[in-house]
């Protein structure tokens, strides 16, 4: 897949298979709601950072991905183009009518453009379905809201669910794993004097992050024991970390990006009265965590 900007764009000519079939959207944790938007589109269009940072900064919510994660999620999707516009006041006062005829038609050139049925864009988010169905060069698939388990898919619902850290509904309504990434970082090595060395990722505060707990996951090709919290045996005042134990891994991952798929919550975070207790229960933890990801691979 091929990630652009609208500038360097390429045009395509006039003629039978010279238009873009779109899908639009900001696509935050790329749900399953958001799969269904892009389904059979060769082009991707989205905006980094999400609107809400330019238009609503106090509203702006926590993201459930970061680019990488988003952008290797669409290109999944067997997309073609996806094409970043850098979303800032600019853009943000642009006028729907103005969208369509510079972005949609002018640089584009979409045959079918696609959205979700809650889209709207342009200044003052004035614009609507109805708008670009009414402009008549392009055909136009909107896409209904997407229902699991008898709820609506929504970015905010997947967000709440994540927090409280039920990753495993989460993965129903994202259709796949919940993935945090991050830069693996030094902490205190207390997991190496354990007998348990961790990959650890101070969590992006921008991001949403799964509640305090362990976690069965998938991380660098191994199943993993995953603690998030902030460690309470060993005291307070501590900042939050993800600490992630790779089962069968042997090697230095500081500085490197790590990627985390989060399978299962298995407990809750627990302050132990011994190292020795705490150790029992870590090792039950990775023994869990290796059946949980025996029976769903990532």
């Amino acid at each position: 897949m091929k990630v652009t900007s609208l500038a360097d764009l390429p045009r395509l000519a006039p003629g039978a298979g010279g238009r873009r079939n779109v899908a639009i959207g900001t696509f935050d944790g790329v749900h399953v709601g958001h799969r269904e938007v892009i389904r059979g589109n060769d082009t991707v269009l989205t905006f980094d950072p999400h609107p809400l940072a330019v238009t609503h900064p106090d509203a702006t919510p926590k993201l459930l991905a970061p680019f990488p994660v988003k952008r290797d999620l669409i290109a999944g999707l067997g997309v073609e183009e996806l094409v970043v516009i850098p979303f800032d006041e600019r853009f943000a006062a642009q006028t729907a009518a103005e969208f369509v005829e510079d972005v949609l038609v002018g640089q584009l050139g979409a045959a079918r453009v696609s959205v979700g049925e809650n889209f709207r864009f342009g200044h003052g988010a004035k614009g609507t379905t109805a708008l670009l169905a009414a402009d008549g060069r392009f055909e136009v698939r909107e896409v209904p809201l997407v229902e699991v388990a008898g709820e609506t898919v929504s970015s905010s619902h997947v967000r709440g669910l994540v927090a409280a850290g039920d990753v495993a509904s989460a993965a129903e309504f994202l259709g796949g794993p919940f993935l945090v990434e991050g830069e693996v970082v030094k902490g205190d090595q207390r997991g190496r004097t354990l007998g348990m060395p961790t990959a650890n990722i101070v969590p992006d505060d921008s991001l949403v992050c799964p509640g305090h707990g362990v976690y069965a996951a998938w991380a660098h090709g191994h199943p993993a024991a995953v603690n998030i919290g902030v460690r309470p045996t060993f005291g307070f005042g501590r900042s939050l970390l993800i600490e992630a134990y790779l089962i069968g891994f042997d090697g230095d991952l500081y500085g490197e990006t790590l990627r985390i798929a989060f399978i299962e919550r298995m407990r809750g975070e627990k302050r132990f009265d011994s190292v020795e207790e705490l150790v029992e229960q870590m090792e039950a933890d990775v023994a869990q965590a290796e059946r949980i990801c025996s029976a769903t691979r990532y």
